[in-house]
């Protein structure tokens, strides 16, 4: 059987019409099988969603109770047998509950990463390599440019501002889903263990990591707090809340932005950042290509992203290799997260246009 007979894009996503469901789905369908729980893979409307506890529990929270028909979690490595398919999950080290969808039909399989990332991170399950015969990769940063580094590295910088400037708050905008649970996660594991102040997007989700088991330490809401007494501390809110006068509430504010984006430096300058933390939750180039190969897939079929490239990078290793073409993907919407929080402030809830979670 061929690749293209199991799944295949259409316009409402990934399909596979031997199992009859649809992956990461842009628009209402039937069965939704989910990676994971940012927007722009998990939306409310379809009339059964199939995904991890941890991912439908995120979409209860964003959405509400009824955001499907019916839902069924899936354990990682469990197999489901839908139609003429064999499925199962597979962590995919992004956020909690992340994971890579495995499609068997025969003896062909097809993984489908969703996001992922291979680097180490405190919050979530490792990324689980996975051997197939067709890779469905992601390629947000698909260029040889973007090589992350060391996230701990990263947030020692952010220590060591926090330390030349005690009488300043600092402002470091996150998304707040996954990587502001990482961000503080890494905070604790370099000694810092003063509270943590959280814009209200982001409390409902760090507590349900919380209660899932994550140490984030103590944390606490922004609102309510006397201007002076945020001198010194650290506060963690969505990124266009850092350029918004929710900020004026800060003494001479530090603006730092968590994101594999801010390897390039003028992004960082035109956005107003003051200190740049390269931090990402998708596999960098090196991580991209090393999963590539890794898979033993003959067959690589790349998505929303830096697509060209690493479609390049594949044939020149003598993989068939082809862009997906998916539209919908890349556009994570903190704005949503007002629902979770019940807090009327859309301004400062909403996440820049066109911006990924990264």
């Amino acid at each position: 059987m061929r690749p293209q007979d199991i799944l295949m894009p259409v316009p409402a996503g990934l399909c596979c019409k031997p199992g009859g469901f649809h992956i990461d789905p842009v628009r209402p369908v039937e069965r939704a099988l989910i990676t994971h729980g940012h927007s722009d893979h998990a939306r409310a409307g379809h009339g059964a969603v199939l995904a991890t506890q941890e991912t439908l529990d995120m979409m209860r929270l964003r959405y509400g109770e009824n955001f499907a028909g019916s839902v069924q979690a899936v354990a990682y490595g469990e197999e489901i047998r839908l139609g003429d398919v064999t499925v199962s999950f597979h962590p995919a080290g992004h956020v909690l509950g992340s994971a890579q969808i495995s499609v068997t039909c025969k003896d062909r399989r097809i993984v489908a990463s969703g996001d992922y990332k291979d680097a180490r991170d405190p919050t979530c399950a490792p990324f689980e390599l996975v051997p197939c015969d067709v890779f469905i990769t992601e390629a947000t940063f698909g260029l040889p440019v973007f090589r992350h580094g060391d996230a701990a590295g990263e947030v020692n910088k952010l220590l060591a501002s926090v330390k030349l400037f005690p009488e300043r708050a600092h402002l470091v905008g996150a998304y707040s889903l996954g990587k502001a649970q990482r961000v503080i996660a890494l905070l604790r594991e370099a000694g810092y263990d003063a509270p943590i102040y959280l814009h209200g997007a982001m409390e409902k989700i760090t507590y349900y990591y919380q209660e899932r088991g994550i140490p984030l330490g103590e944390h606490r809401p922004a609102r309510g707090m006397k201007k002076a007494e945020l001198a010194g501390t650290i506060t963690l809110a969505p990124p266009s809340a850092t350029q918004d006068v929710w900020t004026r509430r800060f003494p001479d504010p530090v603006t730092a932005f968590a994101s594999g984006w801010m390897r390039v430096r003028a992004r960082a300058r035109q956005g107003g950042i003051e200190l740049p933390l390269v931090i990402s939750d998708h596999a960098d180039w090196d991580g991209l290509t090393a999963t590539i190969a890794a898979t033993g897939a003959g067959e690589i079929w790349v998505t929303h992203g830096q697509e060209d490239a690493l479609v390049h990078w594949c044939k020149t290793r003598g993989l068939a290799a082809q862009p997906l073409d998916l539209v919908g993907y890349g556009d994570e919407d903190e704005g949503e997260t007002v629902a979770v929080t019940g807090e009327a402030q859309p301004a400062d809830e909403a996440k820049p246009a066109g911006e990924a979670d990264t």
